[in-house]
């Protein structure tokens, strides 16, 4: 699909997207917990979907309705040798251990970007804990076989926090005692705080941790064993953090449902745009952005790498240079986000240039429309579709429905701001054009 967004001024109220990273730790947890489960305001991304199919095939049932989703389990019961995580980087890297879990032999496969991955930390963690594996050099597709059993080992952190995830929810799983998990350089902790969040929500044995360098489970913080439990899916800041930034560039807007205490990393994006000196104030009814006058700023996104696209937006619209770090974090994305953002935003006439793990951008408030594309990546696409709000000419996108993956109802919701969007797609080889 190529989507066409035209210079803009947006103006409303804004809802943001259900968080997938929320989202898909309730769905893991829902699998978990022997009983009912009802989780209220679902995500229904693409990354979504695959956790919710991931888990029916683990055992679970599953009712949808529009705003909320019951989950009946009693806990790991394959009724499929294989399941397939599409793009979701998390599903991989969450659900293995969980799959680890049972005696069945199960193949673990993907889509897209996800087949070029490397899942090599399988291969050296699993077999420690008594499970056979065999990959694909690294890479999918993963036959997996268990039961795994917890015993304490060691574990880098410093390519994701979202391998450390999946196994201390397979530990908690398993009833690990008097077992601990040691971890190296960890990326990304408060994804693991939103992790044990859920653990604890959902009455489930949580480790005590140990300054994110050791987990130790002793049984003895589990709150109880659940037969019932609802839980609310938070706001996205992931997908909110492209709102926020629209509307500090062609606002005013208000976005709603995000919460300022939550564990989210991207939660960082507020103090991004307050370096910016953005107009952004916090109202009992949301979050307000208008437009101002915005200067190059300096920010740490190690332990937040998605932010890295909205913040080259941003930045493509202060005056001033930016710097980023923390551009290592970016090499194992949906694509090589440095030199994707590099090579799209060049376009634009926006300079990027990457010296050791920092992005330099040189903004000068100018942003010329373009023809860009994706590469794939939804954060890439919204980045794109943001930057173009206030360019001197409509931005292009080729292959915009990559969007999916996280946030299908970006554009609408861009329309219902007020930006005049474009969208251009094929059917059966007939161009057609839908606003």
């Amino acid at each position: 699909m190529k989507v066409t967004i035209h210079p803009s001024k947006l103006s409303g109220t804004i809802q943001a997207p259900a968080s997938k990273s929320s989202m898909q730790r309730a769905c893991a947890a829902g699998l978990l917990s022997k009983g009912t489960i009802t989780i209220h305001n679902p995500g229904h991304s693409n990354d979504d979907k695959a956790a919710m199919d991931i888990i029916q095939k683990l055992g679970a049932s599953i009712e949808v309705e529009s705003s909320e989703l019951r989950v009946q389990s009693q806990g790991i019961s394959p009724i499929s040798n294989e399941i397939n995580c599409g793009e979701s980087g998390l599903s991989i890297r969450m659900f293995t251990p969980l799959v680890a879990l049972s005696d069945k032999e199960i193949t673990i496969n993907g889509s897209g970007s996800l087949m070029t991955r490397p899942m090599d930390f399988f291969d050296k963690i699993l077999p420690k804990l008594s499970v056979r594996i065999k990959s694909n050099d690294g890479k999918l597709p993963m036959i997996v076989q268990g039961p795994l059993t917890p015993s304490n080992i060691e574990v880098d952190g410093s390519l994701s926090s979202q391998f450390l995830t999946g196994l201390l929810l397979a530990y908690a799983a398993a009833d690990a005692k008097d077992v601990s998990i040691k971890v190296n350089d960890l990326k990304s902790k408060p994804y693991i705080d939103l992790t044990l969040d859920v653990m604890k929500q959902f009455g489930m044995n949580v480790p005590e941790n140990k300054n994110y360098e050791e987990f130790y489970f002793n049984n003895s913080l589990r709150t109880s064993h659940l037969t019932t439990h609802e839980y609310t899916v938070e706001g996205d800041w992931s997908g909110g953090a492209f709102l926020l930034v629209a509307g500090a560039i062609a606002g005013p807007i208000t976005v709603r449902g995000l919460d300022l205490t939550s564990t989210q990393a991207d939660k960082a994006i507020v103090d991004a745009l307050m370096s910016a000196n953005a107009g952004i104030a916090m109202e009992a009814k949301g979050i307000k952005l208008h437009p101002a006058e915005m200067k190059g700023f300096v920010f740490d996104a190690t332990d937040c790498p998605d932010l890295f696209p909205p913040l080259v937006a941003l930045a493509a619209h202060c005056k001033g240079r930016t710097t980023i770090r923390g551009v290592h974090r970016l090499v194992h994305k949906e694509s090589n986000r440095a030199l994707t953002l590099q090579d799209e935003f060049d376009k634009m006439g926006v300079l990027i240039k990457l010296e050791r793990d920092e992005m330099l951008i040189q903004g000068n408030g100018i942003v010329k429309g373009a023809d860009v594309h994706s590469h794939h990546d939804h954060r890439i696409a919204m980045a794109c579709a943001v930057a173009g709000l206030k360019a001197n000419s409509e931005m292009v996108i080729e292959e915009a429905q990559a969007v999916n993956k996280s946030y299908p109802d970006f554009y609408d919701d861009l329309k219902k701001l007020g930006a005049t969007v474009d969208n251009q797609f094929s059917v059966k080889g007939i161009e057609g054009i839908f606003d």
